[in-house]
């Protein structure tokens, strides 16, 4: 395989938009009760220009685009060890989110492996399968919403939460080897007005979540890291509390880049959240 960063300025790549319907998106996280469907929903498959972003990377920012990426390679010498994840990349996490924001306190709350499913079946919402480990998120989504993103908060923090600004940072990259199959696509917070979001249920065996699905429109602006390596890292806002933010949250989608290699092996990456509470 030719490890060179792609020199190509875009891709025609498909990403999955929620379909018009009348009723409120769900979706089980885990397999539903007999006789239950996944899902409610139906989702179309849009043609979207995705802008290689490695050739405007010193115009995008994180306070102005709501993503950027960052070279920071971890002492994590194993992403599968969930011990050494939580007290080694959790800390690093933690300080880079304080130097990137000149926050006050950051808390790192959760992280997710994924893998790629062998063979590359059509993207879907990565859980629909009993497998332990989560596939792919082919579906323009923000993990939190107008409700969704303060109780969060709230959770996590409630001494400081109800009193001051918060971000909720993801910090994304790839584990093990380059990410050259499918990769994270996400579109500049300024070109996704509110319209452009459902919300939608997220069910779990104890608790519901909720979270944004995007709606299709030709006016959204998307961009990707071709080859992200695993000592680069993508971190983009998944939650701004302050309502004058231009880049409150960043539609994001993982997709199939068609210039991929036939033999890149399927994507694992790691995606953590972070909680970062502001002066």
């Amino acid at each position: 395989m030719d490890m060179q960063a792609p020199q190509h300025r875009f891709v025609t790549g498909k990403l999955g938009y929620l379909a018009p319907s009348g009723h409120r998106p769900y979706q089980y996280m885990t397999p539903p009760p007999a006789g239950a469907a996944w899902h409610n929903t139906e989702y179309e498959q849009r043609a979207c220009r995705i802008v290689n972003a490695r050739h405007v990377a010193a115009s995008l920012s994180l306070e102005n685009n709501g993503f950027e990426l960052l070279d920071r390679p971890s002492k994590v010498s194993d992403f599968n060890d969930a011990a050494q994840v939580q007290g080694v990349y959790y800390r690093e996490l933690e300080q880079l989110a304080l130097e990137l924001t000149g926050g006050l306190r950051a808390q790192v709350f959760d992280h997710q492996l994924r893998q790629r499913e062998a063979g590359r079946p059509a993207l879907g919402f990565g859980r629909e399968a009993a497998s332990t480990t989560p596939a792919a998120l082919g579906r323009v989504h923000n993990d939190y919403t107008e409700s969704s993103g303060p109780r969060r908060a709230r959770q996590l923090m409630p001494d400081m939460a109800q009193d001051h600004p918060f971000l909720i940072l993801n910090f994304w990259r790839p584990v093990d080897y380059a990410a050259l199959d499918t990769p994270l696509a996400l579109c500049d917070p300024r070109s996704f007005p509110m319209q452009d979001w459902a919300c939608a249920d997220l069910i779990y065996p104890d608790r519901k979540g909720e979270i944004y699905l995007g709606r299709h429109a030709p006016g959204h602006h998307w961009y990707y890291y071709p080859a992200m390596t695993p000592r680069e890292m993508l971190v983009f806002v998944s939650f701004d509390s302050r309502l004058d933010s231009t880049v409150r949250m960043t539609p994001h989608c993982a997709f199939d880049d068609p210039t991929a290699p036939d033999d890149a092996p399927p994507r694992r990456s790691i995606e953590a959240r972070c909680l970062v509470v502001l002066d």
